[in-house]
C-alpha cells in the first residue's frame, strides 16, 4: 500500500508550515506530499491566507529530491488548461518528473463567488472539466501545432513546446458519480480516487470504474482518501482529535483513527477491495510526530 500525505492548506498555513510536512513526510518515507486546490477556508478564518497550489509545488520542487507532488484535486473552474498545461509541465521539469495532475470539476460554490469565478451548473462543469482534460493532454502529446475547438475552449496552432519530464504525466480523477465520472476516469486518467466514503461506497464506485475500463482497455491506480487520527493510546488519541476539532467517535466511525493496530485494520477493509494507495488527510500540520508515528508503527504493518 503506498501512503500518501494529504494536506489541506487553506484552512490556514503558510508555504513554510507546508514545506516543513513535505520534507518530514519525505525524510520519514511517505510516497507523496499532495495538497489540496482551495482558495477559500472553510469553517475557519483561513489565516495567514489561501496559497496558489501550482506555485506552492513549484517550490517544493526544488526543495525537496524523492517525494512525488501533486493536487487533490485542482479545479477547472481555477485555470484555463492551456495555462494549466504549462504550469503543471514546469514544475514537472523543476521536480525532475515527480508531479502528478488531480484535476476535478470543482464544487464549492462559495469560493467561486469570493473570488469572482464563473461556478455554473453541474452538466456546464462536467462539460468544461472534459475539454481540460483533453486539451492538457493534447498539449503534452502533440507534435506539431496543436488547434482545439470546444463549447468552451479555443486553442490555434499552439506550439505545444512546454513538455513534461514524464511521458505520461499521471492524471488523477475520483468523485461518486455514477455515470460521466466513470468514463471520464476510464479515458483519460492513470489513477482514480475515491475520498471520504464507506467501503461499501468505495467499493460501488470501484466497481463502476472497472467496467468502463474494460470498455476503454485502461488500467487504472484505485486509490483512497480519508482523514487520519492515530494515537498510541486514548489520551494521545483524544489529544489528538481535539487538535483538529473533531469527535474521536466520528473519526473512528468515518475516517482512519484508532492506534496503530486499528489504523492498519481499517485500511485494509480497503485493500480488500482493491486499493493500492491512500491519502492521508493531514490536518494538524505543526504534528510532525504525528507523521513519525504512522511511519514507524502503521507502514511497516502495510507492506
Amino acid at each position: 500500500m503506498d501512503l500518501r500525505i494529504f494536506t489541506e492548506p487553506q484552512q490556514g498555513a503558510s508555504y513554510d508550515d507546508q514545506l516543513a510536512v513535505a520534507r518530514h513526510a519525505e525524510d520519514a518515507g511517505f510516497d507523496a506530499f499532495f495538497r489540496s486546490d482551495h482558495f477559500l477556508a472553510m469553517g475557519v478564518d483561513g489565516e495567514p491566507g489561501p496559497s496558489d497550489s501550482w506555485v506552492t509545488l513549484a517550490g517544493l520542487a526544488r526543495e525537496t529530491t524523492r517525494i512525488r507532488l501533486g493536487t487533490l484535486v485542482s479545479s477547472a473552474t481555477f485555470r484555463h488548461p492551456a495555462l494549466l498545461a504549462v504550469s503543471v509541465a514546469q514544475v514537472d521539469q523543476m521536480s525532475g518528473g515527480r508531479v502528478e495532475l488531480g484535476l476535478g470539476t470543482g464544487w464549492y460554490e462559495a469560493e467561486h463567488r469570493a473570488f469572482g469565478l464563473p461556478f455554473g451548473t453541474v452538466g456546464e462543469r462536467f462539460d468544461r472539466f472534459e475539454e481540460q482534460l483533453q486539451i492538457v493532454q493534447g498539449l503534452w502529446n502533440s507534435d506539431g501545432p496543436f488547434d482545439f475547438v470546444g463549447e468552451h475552449y479555443q486553442l490555434s496552432a499552439n506550439p505545444a513546446l512546454t513538455r513534461p519530464v514524464q511521458s505520461p504525466l499521471p492524471i488523477i480523477i475520483g468523485g461518486g458519480g455514477a455515470k460521466k465520472t466513470p468514463r471520464l476516469a476510464a479515458t483519460y486518467a492513470h489513477e482514480f480516487n475515491r475520498g471520504f466514503s464507506s467501503v461499501a461506497d468505495t467499493a460501488a464506485s470501484f466497481d463502476r470504474v472497472r467496467a468502463a475500463s474494460e470498455a476503454t482497455g485502461s488500467e487504472l491506480v484505485l486509490s483512497v482518501a480519508h482523514p487520519i487520527c492515530v494515537g498510541r493510546d486514548e489520551a494521545e488519541l483524544t489529544r489528538r482529535a481535539e487538535a483538529i476539532g473533531r469527535d474521536l467517535d466520528d473519526l473512528r466511525a468515518n475516517a482512519i483513527a484508532g492506534t496503530p493496530d486499528e489504523v492498519v485494520a481499517r485500511i485494509g477493509e480497503f485493500a480488500e477491495i482493491g486499493a493500492t494507495r491512500f491519502y492521508l488527510q493531514v490536518l494538524d500540520l505543526a504534528d510532525l510526530d504525528h507523521l513519525d508515528l504512522v511511519a514507524s508503527e502503521v507502514a511497516p504493518q502495510l507492506g
